[in-house]
């Protein structure tokens, strides 16, 4: 099958502490564990290099965890060998997660030198009070610091995530966020929502009764604002969380969305190739076990049907505010998009939640309100 791009993503699985939202593989940092990890996680990428040899990697993105609790040689180390293994274009897209309270000056410099190109900084809030209220490690001042090196350090490709609807946040709150996050003039900015997640600290504390959750009318309020505010400043939204300036969409991110290719290397990681959609041993010992006997450490592949890869792209590929291009579709399937789904399509475009042209397919403004809604009742 024709591939138009094709990504690597690095799992770096550690934290200083994990926020009580969270509900990716991470862990508190240990320092055997770091060593033993990095190690493991190199035999890892060297295990792909033969079979990706005629691949040209378009983006590459350290997502976590922390990736930036790393020491200034082993992010070094780590991106030598990535660059030994694999065929990267001149003009990658190179991304590395960072949170406020683990990087500075010289840990930036460490970052640029090794090739990366692109940070993405977690804050989720401009307020003190919040982002303790969440678990976050740093305050607000930090991050701006951190930020301001990381500009002087020569980064001009930066990401901010935000959050909203966050317990207690008030409009003001959120509004403010934005707009001292846009003084600082980001390529990029994520705002997502926050989606409480079985499992974590801050589930626990609403199962208790601590806060109440934001009603939806006012969620999609705010989300409104969002999109307006940010675009009368300069950042479209080009997927549903998603905002940037022109030309600095997250390439990587976008692999996702169009279900083109992508490795997934580190604990609990996922990947997509061929057909194949792949997850690595989450636990770190059974990782370490599989890496040292010399196998993949995969727990679980699911080879895609046709039927499958659809649901995928409706799922993703409505994401974004272009949609999904009806003659790619109609390439990878043999089969009209507007066929597939007639009776759904007619419906929705009714309603006002979908729009079809001649060449895509999207969510309309109010489709992207409700957009897990939409999804499910085309795939229904």
């Amino acid at each position: 099958e024709e591939c138009l791009m094709f990504g690597v993503y690095i799992h770096i699985p550690f934290c200083v502490k994990k926020c009580k939202y969270c509900d990716f593989n991470s862990f508190k940092m240990n320092l055997c564990d770091k060593k033993r990890y990095l190690d493991d996680l190199k035999k890892e990428i060297k295990m792909y290099s033969g079979e990706c040899a005629d691949r040209i990697v378009d983006t590459i993105f350290f997502g976590g965890g922390t990736p930036s609790i790393l020491s200034c040689d082993e992010i070094e180390s780590l991106m030598k060998c990535v660059k030994d293994s694999f065929n990267i274009s001149d003009d990658a897209e190179i991304t590395m997660e960072c949170n406020p309270g683990t990087i500075d000056r010289k840990k930036l410099e460490a970052i640029k030198r090794s090739g990366i190109n692109r940070l993405s900084i977690g804050l989720q809030a401009v307020q003190n009070h919040h982002l303790s209220y969440i678990g976050r490690i740093h305050t607000y001042e930090e991050f701006e610091k951190n930020f301001k090196e990381a500009r002087s350090v020569g980064f001009d490709n930066i990401n901010i995530d935000l959050m909203f609807a966050l317990p207690n946040q008030t409009e003001d709150d959120w509004k403010e966020s934005l707009e001292k996050v846009v003084g600082l003039n980001p390529e990029h900015i994520s705002a997502y929502s926050l989606i409480m997640e079985e499992g974590t600290e801050l589930f626990d504390m609403y199962e208790r009764e601590e806060f109440e959750l934001m009603d939806e009318d006012r969620d999609i309020e705010m989300y409104e604002y969002t999109i307006n505010y940010l675009k009368n400043n300069g950042y479209n939204q080009y997927e549903i969380s998603n905002y940037s300036k022109e030309g600095k969409e997250c390439r990587h991110n976008i692999i996702y969305w169009q279900c083109d290719n992508y490795l997934g290397l580190g604990a609990g990681a996922a990947g997509y190739l061929a057909r194949d959609r792949y997850t690595n041993e989450s636990n770190l010992n059974s990782y370490h076990k599989k890496i040292e006997s010399g196998k993949k450490p995969i727990i679980s592949v699911e080879n895609l049907s046709d039927e499958e890869m659809m649901e995928e792209i409706v799922f993703m590929g409505l994401r974004m505010n272009s949609g999904i291009n009806r003659i790619d579709f109609k390439n990878r399937f043999g089969v009209e998009f507007c066929d597939k789904y007639k009776k759904q399509v007619e419906d929705l475009v009714e309603r006002g939640l979908l729009s079809v042209d001649d060449e895509n397919i999207k969510l309309t403004q109010k489709g992207r309100e409700i957009s897990n809604s939409v999804f499910l009742e085309i795939l229904s």
